[in-house]
């Protein structure tokens, strides 16, 4: 098991939320816009997966062809040196095995963003296949772990800070016609997830494993886009794990604003659920009311300070709790979700130091959802 932990909590947390005010708006499109608070860029794309591949694509112009191809070529780079394999004709083979698993809707939605963003078809593709040659980490607790018997779900994302990604983070306001609304910390042009809430509380994040070429299933990036555009609730979301193709090996966290929380481990051929509270033998200490996935130091260093900290974690404390060694010098960016209140808190790498080191900001998807909609009438057609 690689070294990554996801953990899920329960926890207090009162406060404020982010004001209308202080999200300012950068650039508008038809179906979709771009907006900016604390420094942190904010899409919003609704309607059809054209229509929001578009406005992905229009509004993030100038970042897409940095992303893809640019740093896709860093990406090759290191990939071919510590293989001794060709980058590119891996992505091909992942394309052509897991294509005919993949929701045409994300396909088109991909195309349309590529696109509109003025990268070829392969390259807007390519961008959204790669993370199954990659994988991160995450972590899990609730009831009577944190101060108020509410579920705090934490999630660290260890993944190639060196390539400068975080350049390009962005939260992402998905608002799909007869699906889900939901959100996903990630960048430009990716359309997947990694990290991600939907409007009824559901949230996710996942833990790469082995299994590199199992790939003749639905890419994980997508199926937790699936998730969170079709669930309402952990046990509908474990359905839809049950019931579709799986690719390669993955550990999940999931959790919803009812307290159901649960740990999956997945492979293609089969999949383990861990309640909260239930021990694994591959794992330290798991704490009462907590679901946990994790392997070496890290585990360890997660396990203790989760039983330090028993019945009294909030999300500041759970800020502490995830600091190295709990996370990586990798350190992307990290989320800590509020199911119940859909309150959000996140940071991203800096370009010399992990998220972990970084400040958190704090934003609240129904007020997102709300700011968009009371701004979108506003809008320049196109």
């Amino acid at each position: 098991m690689p070294a990554i932990v996801l953990t899920i909590l329960l926890s207090l947390l009162g406060n404020s939320l982010l004001c209308a005010q202080d999200i300012r708006v950068l650039a508008r499109d038809q179906h979709g816009l771009l907006a900016e608070t604390a420094g942190n860029k904010i899409i919003f794309v609704e309607g059809t997966a054209e229509q929001m591949g578009g406005a992905h694509g229009r509004l993030l112009a100038a970042q897409v062809p940095h992303v893809t191809p640019k740093t896709m070529a860093l990406v090759a780079a290191g990939y071919c040196f510590s293989s001794g394999q060709w980058f590119y004709e891996r992505l091909e083979e992942i394309l052509r095995r897991a294509r005919p698993h993949t929701p045409v809707r994300f396909l088109d939605e991909c195309l349309s963003m590529g696109r509109a963003a003025g990268i070829s078809d392969r390259d807007a593709l390519y961008a959204n296949f790669f993370p199954e040659l990659f994988h991160c980490s995450g972590i899990a607790v609730k009831a009577s772990a944190s101060s108020d018997g509410e579920v705090l779900h934490a999630r660290v994302l260890d993944y190639m800070a060196d390539i400068n990604l975080q350049k390009y983070t962005l939260v992402q306001v998905f608002m799909p016609e007869q699906f889900n609304s939901w959100l996903s910390i990630g960048y430009a042009g990716f359309l997947g997830t990694v990290t991600a809430i939907n409007e009824h509380g559901l949230a996710i994040g996942e833990i790469g494993g082995a299994g590199e070429g199992n790939w003749d299933g639905m890419p994980m990036t997508f199926l937790m886009r699936e998730i969170m555009e079709r669930a309402k609730t952990t046990r509908e979301a474990v359905e839809i794990f049950q019931k579709t193709q799986r690719s390669c090996e993955y550990y999940y966290v999931v959790s919803d604003r009812s307290g159901d929380i649960v740990g999956l481990h997945a492979t293609p051929e089969n999949l383990q659920v861990l309640e909260a509270g239930e021990q694994h033998p591959r794992l330290p200490l798991v704490p009462k009311d907590t679901v946990m996935i994790s392997g070496g130091k890290h585990a360890e260093a997660l396990s203790q300070r989760l039983h330090k900290n028993l019945g009294s974690i909030t999300p500041e404390l759970m800020i502490e709790i995830i600091r190295r060694p709990v996370a990586m010098n990798s350190n992307l960016h990290n989320a800590i979700f509020k199911p119940k209140t859909l309150d959000i808190w996140f940071a991203n790498a800096g370009s010399n130091k992990p998220a972990c080191d970084m400040p958190y900001t704090k934003i609240n998807l129904a007020e997102l959802i709300e700011f968009y909609r009371q701004n979108k009438d506003t809008q320049t057609k196109h």
